[in-house]
This record gives C-alpha cells, sequence and structure tokens, in this order.
C-alpha cells in the first residue's frame, strides 16, 4: 500500500494543509499552493507492511494465520503495520486504523494512502477551518477561566501533544412515508353561578406524510471517546468538500472500522421515532393527544462516509484517571471534563474558611 508525502516543488520540504488560508503551506519556504496545484504534484512514496517480526504472534481462530497483535483501549486485538517514511526511509509503526500521522523521526507528515482507498476511501471530508494557534489559544483561554485546574495540564510539555485528527463518521440520509392515528381531546372549563362545569371532546386524528430525515452522524471508530467526539457537534456538513489525500497532511488521521451494516437497526429504529414525532407535533390545537397506531415506511437511504476535523489533547491525572479535551476543528465548539488540583482547592478553602473567621471575630468584637 502507497505511503505519500507532498513535497514542496521550490524546495523539496514537506507540504501542509493551512486551515487558515485553506491552501497547501511549505514550512520551509514558505510557498503556498491551491488544491489544483497539489493534486497535479506526484508525491512522495514509502511502502506499508504487516508487521510480521513480533515475540508473540497471535493465532486467530478460524484459519490458524499468525498476525501481530496489540491491545487496544477497548481490550481488542489490532494488527501492527509498519510504513516506511518517505522522506527518512525510516520503518514506523502504527495501529491499522491510523490513516495520517508523523514520522517519529524526521517528524514529517505522512499520508498512508492505502488505508483510505477502494472501499475505505471517504465520500467527503470537512477540513479544518482553525489552525493551531487559534485552537491552542481558545484552549488556554478556556483553561484560564477554571481556578483549579493542575498548571501541569496546559504547560508548554502538554501543549505539544494537541493534536488534530480526522475522525470517521457515517452520516445517514433517508425518506420515508409516515402514518398515524391518534385520540385527542379538548377540555373547555367554565362557571355557572357556584358550579363549575368541564366538558371533554373526543377527536380520532389521522395523519399522513412524506419525510426526508438528513445528516445523521454515527462514530464509525471503535477506539474513540464517543461522547467527547460526539460533543463537539454539529458541523456544517453542507461546507464539505470531495475528499483528497492532501488535507491530511499536517494532521492525524483514523479510517473507519465500523461499517454501516452495525448501525442498520439502530437507525431504522430511530428513523422511525423521529418520523412519528413529527407527525405528531403536527397535530396541534388539543389539550391532549394519545399515537394509537402508526406506520412508517422506509422508502430510501443513502450512506455517506466522512471525515471530520478534530482537535484533541489528553491528560493523565495523577488519579489515574484520563481527561480528555476535544474541540471541533470547523466551528470552535469545545468539550471536555478538565482534572482538579486539589491541593490548590484545599488551600483556597482554608484561607477562605480563615478569611470568614477572622470577619466573624471583629465583627463579634465590635458588637
Amino acid at each position: 500500500m502507497a505511503v505519500i508525502t507532498y513535497k514542496c516543488p521550490n524546495c523539496g520540504g514537506e507540504l501542509v494543509f493551512d486551515p487558515a488560508s485553506q491552501k497547501y503551506k511549505c514550512e520551509y519556504c514558505v510557498s503556498e499552493f491551491t488544491q489544483r496545484q497539489l493534486e497535479e504534484m506526484t508525491p512522495a512514496e514509502g511502502s506499508e507492511r504487516v508487521d510480521d517480526t513480533a515475540d508473540e504472534p497471535a493465532f486467530t481462530a478460524e484459519d490458524g494465520e499468525k498476525k501481530n497483535s496489540s491491545s487496544s483501549r477497548n481490550g481488542s486485538a489490532q494488527t501492527a503495520m509498519v510504513y516506511t517514511c518517505p522522506s527518512c526511509g525510516a520503518e514506523v509503526v502504527t495501529d491499522e486504523t491510523t490513516a495520517a500521522t508523523f514520522c517519529y523521526y524526521c517528524h514529517n507528515p505522512v499520508v498512508l494512502g492505502g488505508r483510505l482507498s477502494g472501499e475505505y476511501l471517504p465520500d467527503k471530508i470537512i477540513p479544518f477551518s482553525i489552525d493551531r494557534k487559534s485552537a491552542t489559544e481558545q484552549f488556554l483561554k478556556f483553561v484560564g477561566k477554571k481556578k483549579f485546574v493542575p498548571k501541569a495540564f496546559f504547560n508548554e510539555e502538554q501543549i505539544e501533544k494537541f493534536s488534530g485528527v480526522y475522525y470517521p463518521y457515517w452520516i445517514y440520509d433517508c425518506d420515508t412515508d409516515g402514518w398515524i392515528n391518534a385520540e385527542a381531546t379538548k377540555v373547555r372549563t367554565w362557571r355557572s353561578g357556584d358550579t363549575e362545569y368541564t366538558e371533554t371532546s373526543i377527536f380520532q386524528v389521522e395523519r399522513a406524510g412524506d419525510i426526508t430525515l438528513k445528516n445523521i452522524p454515527k462514530n464509525a471508530l471503535k477506539k474513540s471517546d464517543k461522547a467527547l467526539v460526539n460533543g463537539v457537534f454539529p458541523f456544517r456538513l453542507g461546507e464539505a468538500k470531495q475528499f483528497s489525500m492532501g488535507y491530511l497532511s499536517g494532521f492525524l488521521a483514523e479510517k473507519r472500522d465500523m461499517e454501516k451494516q452495525e448501525f442498520t437497526a439502530q437507525l431504522h429504529q430511530e428513523t422511525e421515532t423521529y418520523s412519528q414525532q413529527i407527525l405528531r407535533d403536527s397535530i396541534t390545537g388539543y389539550s391532549t393527544v394519545n399515537v394509537q397506531n402508526s406506520r412508517i415506511n422506509q422508502r430510501k437511504e443513502t450512506w455517506n462516509y466522512l471525515l471530520l476535523p478534530v482537535w484533541v489533547l489528553t491528560y493523565a491525572g495523577r488519579n489515574g484517571k484520563v481527561y480528555y479535551y476535544t474541540m471541533n476543528g470547523q466551528t470552535g465548539t469545545i468539550r471536555g471534563e478538565l482534572p482538579v488540583d486539589y491541593k490548590k482547592l484545599s488551600l483556597f478553602s482554608l484561607v477562605a474558611g480563615l478569611i470568614v473567621a477572622v470577619v466573624c471575630m471583629i465583627g463579634g468584637y465590635l458588637v
């Protein structure tokens, strides 16, 4: 499989995608190139292979073949892959879902093109529109408002771990036609003299219609922290561009390891619920509405495989817990749980308590 890196035709340096200008930039001679110019270039290529040199090869239960495996975060086995860097020739090990990364030796960006080809070729991509500098500034501003965050969480070494990652998603659209039957009531209350009267009128109501549901996202990577990655939604999906490998240069990227069949039953249930709710919400002007029967038919469905941009930072707390901070690389929406420096918190509580005690003593003395 091809391992590629894009070289500047002026100086031979590596080209990376620049979110600020939406062009490809050489960090050595500061040349800039458009998407069209990049597509006319011939990238430098390396190679990729399955690592077959591990000390403890794993066996598949089905065919007994040896495979190199390492434990993923969720405990499942992952095949180790080795790529040859086109810039320095070093061999670097990655896991099988990594699609773009950096060489650990020369630090140049590489795109593992073979992992995003054929059936794994994304339909579209939303390029990063927030660059690293802006993302870092927003991160520091966000953390600066928190009084009891450990200094180590936002020191220079920690900031260096701030990574722009393209995550794989399935985006689902569907057309349905639906019908519901409901019992609705109208309640009227009035008084005559000392007597209060209540009249309840009962109606049988039907609604039917064609419904289009669009842009339902499903995270397609098992090892990602779904609560945080999904927490940066929504994206402006209408701004998605036709996929090009060049957008990955200078960033990390993951390929999907979950197929659409894994989401089909769940999505059919969700779209049935959404469609029924839309029809239900069209019944207005009644005191109560109770849906008794419904029929929702799936008429057409469309799947698109997208890569979406997310800035990610992790921090290992002293309690062993891993904290995650994520930012939508298109809109800047932030999601994350920050660690607490309990020494700071205890000191603040102690000082605040002493101040309160002194104020009370002075107040008592004056009285």
